[in-house]
């Protein structure tokens, strides 16, 4: 076989090569028969031409030949996403071979026909072909808008703005000396952080505690003293505690069964939530787990059986009222068990910074509570039914969702059974760990230790746990500063100074403890926390109770109780609020209503009854 580069075949070639070349986007060859491109390029088609016509080699090898000679030459995609190549129309290329092919048979000339074969050179990315990066970065996608780092700046600048004031323009009075001064700017810029929130909670703490030792304020093993508190890691513990409740599904079946057993009218549905949210609570010290993890759902399937929808005129029909009703019992709940929240352990803490021991805590508070709570508990749901009623009067199906839920539950599993072991041991050596010698925080580490072992919870269950460790953190932090502010005089130079301020209205004890008791509960409504609440305010007021004659346990039982009432008078002071109000059940201006004149009906149980209690148990 000979090649031959006639006049005719180059134009034909050229001509059939420009319409290749123009559909794949390469523009026509440039410069007469004597350029080197096109010479090329035409003795290579009258090269295929005379082998498929001489030979009959099969037109799909003539298309993949031309197609990997014309490859090469196209342009690299541009970024980030290749060309769209379009398909090859072959009709030209048909047309331009036909002459050379004569010779052949019909049957052989069908193959001219062009055929529906197409091909797209470059292959569309997939999701396995990616941008070249180093081995150390993330796999993320690209974002065009990110979201704001670091402090909010007004915050911030108002947080900071009131320790250097408080340092530099507030005159030191002379009872306190430079050192004391100096941490009381820290501590309350630390407070005005927790408040404002330019940074979250542990990171405005660990900035104030950063200030204390830069500054040379205090020493760096004084500033983390308050980390090896028992307290805190007694509340650090508690908080995994309250996970084991809620991975292995135990209160949810307490729960179950209390709807079960009373859940035959709305009223009794709403008793029956109130007792087993009372029992769970002392081994399940996080008014949010139970809330969130325990009772809600419970709520919410309950609700919707009944056709009570959220954020419909239908919630009033039964879900509004469980959420209100459970809302407001939580928080006497809380009340009644030292380990029912965590900020009760908080208080007691910062009860003996300044001299006010409670003897057999555990016991001691439960025994002061014991009364006023329970009449609390008792009152709320029928107070709330007759306040806040809910369309639906009986829920007769109530008990038969609740059986099926706890056969759809099946037996008690081992790490449940492992679970209320667990909880009965650390709860007896809470209760007689005093007689036993076993410290409270030592009852806690044997039963986190125990679950450990068991495979009721793992190592990664505890990491997870982030409002532990943010607890550990900004908790330590100001124990630690209110700490050192009572050994520096600075918690005694303010008592005595409302002390002589409350004399001048020549009060009596129980006057000012009411005034004081009612002026920590309301100031709440600028609150946000109720740990926040105590680590700011508890010990000032303590003082000030101290300074007026108040008996000191008395005084720091009274408060630390007001701490868990007033964790229902809006949707934002506390944790559990902001979980119930989410549900979607209940109005907003209902909440402050409500919460408005359940706070005035716990103040008169725990005023009058309390009073009384407390009286008879001797505490003045």
């Amino acid at each position: 076989m000979s090649i031959k580069c006639t006049n005719d075949k180059v134009d034909g070639g050229g001509g059939m090569l420009s319409q290749l070349m123009g559909k794949f986007g390469l523009g026509s060859v440039r410069g007469g028969p004597g350029s080197v491109a096109r010479t090329v390029w035409v003795l290579v088609v009258d090269l295929i031409v005379d082998c498929w016509g001489e030979l009959r080699i099969p037109l799909s090898l003539f298309y993949n030949l031309l197609l990997s000679l014309i490859t090469p030459l196209l342009p690299p995609p541009p970024p980030p996403s290749p060309p769209q190549i379009p398909a090859v129309d072959f009709t030209p290329l048909s047309s331009a071979l036909r002459p050379a092919a004569s010779s052949l048979s019909s049957n052989s000339f069908s193959l001219l026909t062009p055929k529906p074969l197409l091909f797209t050179p470059l292959p569309k990315p997939t999701i396995t072909q990616k941008p070249i990066r180093s081995s150390a970065s993330e796999d993320t996608e690209p974002t065009t808008e990110s979201k704001p780092q670091g402090a909010k700046i007004l915050p911030l600048v108002i947080t900071v703005a009131i320790g250097l004031i408080v340092r530099f323009f507030v005159p030191k009075p002379p009872e306190v000396s430079a050192q004391a001064w100096q941490l009381l700017a820290i501590f309350l810029s630390t407070i005005a952080g927790l408040v404002l929130n330019p940074l979250p909670g542990g990171a405005c703490a660990f900035l104030g505690l950063t200030t204390t030792v830069v500054s040379k304020t205090l020493p760096f093993s004084i500033a983390f003293e308050a980390f090896t508190s028992e307290v805190i890691w007694l509340i650090v513990i508690s908080f995994f505690f309250a996970r084991g409740f809620v991975k292995t599904g135990l209160g949810d079946r307490i729960a179950t069964y209390f709807v079960k057993w009373l859940g035959k009218s709305t009223l009794g549905l709403s008793y029956g939530l109130t007792v087993s949210e009372t029992l769970i609570a002392p081994a399940m010290p996080s008014t949010t787990a139970r809330a969130g993890g325990v009772f809600l759902p419970i709520i919410q399937s309950l609700s919707l059986a009944a056709g009570s929808k959220p954020g419909d005129p239908s919630a009033k029909k039964l879900g509004a009222y469980l959420v209100q009703s459970q809302f407001q019992a939580a928080s006497n709940s809380s009340a009644l068990f030292l380990t029912a929240a965590a900020q009760n352990l908080l208080c007691l803490k910062l009860a003996e910074e300044l001299g006010v021991v409670v003897a057999n805590p555990w016991i001691s508070w439960f025994v002061a509570a014991s009364l006023p709570a329970i009449v609390a508990l008792l009152a709320t749901p029928l107070v709330l039914y007759k306040l806040y009623p809910p369309e639906i009067k009986d829920t007769p199906d109530a008990p038969a969702m609740a059986t099926r839920k706890l056969e759809q539950m099946g037996p008690v599993t081992r790490n449940e059974w492992a679970m209320v072991g667990t909880m009965l041991l650390a709860v007896s050596l809470w209760v007689f760990g005093d007689a036993l010698g076993i410290a409270s925080v030592v009852a806690a580490m044997l039963g986190l230790s125990i679950l450990l072992l068991l495979g009721v919870l793992d190592w990664e269950d505890c990491l997870t746990e982030k409002s532990a460790w943010d607890t550990l953190a900004w908790f330590a932090v100001l124990v630690g500063m209110a700490g050192q502010l009572t050994n520096l005089g600075i918690v005694t130079w303010m008592s005595c100074c409302v002390a002589k301020f409350l004399q001048s209205f020549s009060l009596s004890w129980p006057a000012a403890f009411a005034v004081l008791q009612a002026a920590y509960f309301l100031i709440h409504y600028m609150f946000a926390s109720q740990t926040g609440h105590v680590g700011a305010l508890f010990s000032a007021f303590l003082a000030m109770h101290l300074a007026s004659g108040v008996p000191g346990v008395l005084a720091a039982l009274a408060l630390a109780y007001n701490t868990n009432l007033f964790g229902a008078i809006t949707h934002y002071s506390s944790g559990q609020a902001a979980v119930y109000y989410g549900a979607g059940y209940v109005d907003l201006p209902d909440v402050f209503r409500m919460g408005f004149v359940m706070a005035v009906i716990n103040a008169i149980i725990w005023g009058v009854v309390g009073m009384c209690w407390w009286k008879f148990l001797g505490l003045y």
